[in-house]
């Protein structure tokens, strides 16, 4: 199983990015495709998610309403649209598959992609 995410750059506050998670050697069926963020010094935080089966969406609190995920099945792709950044949005950004009961535990998740870096910043 391999997880690439790739998109991350910077960008200015109020700006946008679209990040993407492209999927491989997953089998098929339910399961999960979440987006993570890591800070310098906190822990990594559950940012989104989206179930592949019926397109389910979760998001924390602190991105609802700017952030959109999605997915392209055929493709085997997730996406991140990031809008209206902010500062307190530069991270690592990671995705990650699994079948969690939690969606915004890291550990709920067994296969992760290398992180790819966001940031916010004029």
């Amino acid at each position: 199983v391999q997880l690439q995410a790739f998109g991350g750059g910077l960008a200015q506050p109020g700006g946008s990015l679209r990040l993407s998670c492209a999927a491989s050697g997953l089998a098929s069926g339910v399961y999960a495709i979440g987006w993570f963020r890591q800070a310098p010094g906190k822990e990594r935080e559950g940012v989104s998610c989206i179930k592949t089966s019926d397109g389910f969406t979760y998001y924390s609190d602190s991105v609802k309403g700017r952030f959109t995920i999605s997915r392209d099945n055929a493709k085997n792709t997730v996406y991140l649209q990031m809008n209206s950044l902010k500062p307190e949005d530069t991270a690592v950004y990671y995705c990650a598959a699994g079948f969690p009961t939690l969606w915004a535990i890291p550990h709920e998740y067994a296969y992760w992609g290398q992180g790819t870096q966001v940031t916010v910043s004029s």
